[in-house]
């Protein structure tokens, strides 16, 4: 019997930023579908509890360790992860982080430190996966944005600029890159119950916040995690340059 249209059986998938949060629960699902999984985070620590429930799932785990904002380690990972699992098929860069400050109070360091996680990084790691996914003429490369990096906020300018940065990578990578069937597109998420959200805002503010969206809640990380599972299976063969933004309607944008 043929696989079916979600199944990522026989596939291998590189996930940045996957010892925690929503990053473990792409693991989480890709291996539920039949993927085995490179884990990537800069926290050892969660990056192997990450390994141990991929493996508890019959797929294999590879671990790697380092800060995506460093290109000479991404190299190594990215070699290291083709000498043990024999190829990368999928790309989700998920590694980023949140920081709220406003443009009066963001150093030359701050602004650094977030573009080089969330666009060199990304940039970087897609272009270290590249050679073997043009080889073997498939590849499916999903970069996480933002809510944020659509419309903006008042807040966190660096982060928004970094995450729009994302959106414009994932057209331009679209195009280029479909000679070779390889599928690029972005995931935007509203809000999610991890990370940022619960680090930053009260239980009085979060609350708050979920009301303001029509469907009264911010979602569970798994939730974004089916967004990315989708357009990395064959499901989504026929979708390539989008953002698919699961925010329950916080933010509706037309054509």
């Amino acid at each position: 019997m043929d696989n079916p249209p979600n199944s990522l059986a026989g596939k291998v998938a590189l996930i940045t930023g996957a010892g925690d949060g929503m990053g473990r629960q792409h693991a989480i699902l890709m291996a539920e579908r039949g993927a085995d999984v490179v884990i990537n985070d800069v926290n050892a620590a969660g990056a192997e509890e990450t390994a141990s429930l991929v493996r508890a799932l019959n797929r294999r785990a590879h671990v790697e360790v380092c800060d995506v904002a460093d290109v000479a380690a991404i190299r190594r990972m990215v070699g290291n992860a083709i000498s043990t699992l024999g190829r990368i098929d999928i790309l989700v860069n998920n590694a980023g982080f949140g920081r709220r400050q406003q443009t009066w109070d963001i150093g030359e360091g701050d602004f650094d430190l977030m573009f080089d996680v969330h666009v060199k990084g990304s940039f970087f790691c897609a272009q270290a996966v590249l050679p073997g996914m043009k080889e073997r003429r498939w590849g499916k490369i999903i970069n996480i944005s933002s809510i944020w990096g659509m419309t903006a906020a008042a807040v966190s300018p660096h982060y928004c600029a970094a995450k729009a940065a994302l959106l414009g990578a994932t057209k331009a990578w679209a195009r280029e890159f479909a000679p070779w069937n390889i599928h690029v597109n972005a995931v935007a998420p509203g809000g999610v119950l991890s990370g940022g959200p619960l680090k930053f805002y009260t239980k009085e503010q979060l609350a708050a916040r979920e009301a303001a969206v029509p469907l009264k809640r911010y979602c569970d990380p798994r939730e974004i995690s089916y967004a990315v599972a989708f357009l990395a299976s064959p499901a989504a063969d026929f979708i390539t340059g989008q953002v698919l933004s699961p925010n329950g309607g916080e933010v509706i944008v037309g054509i």
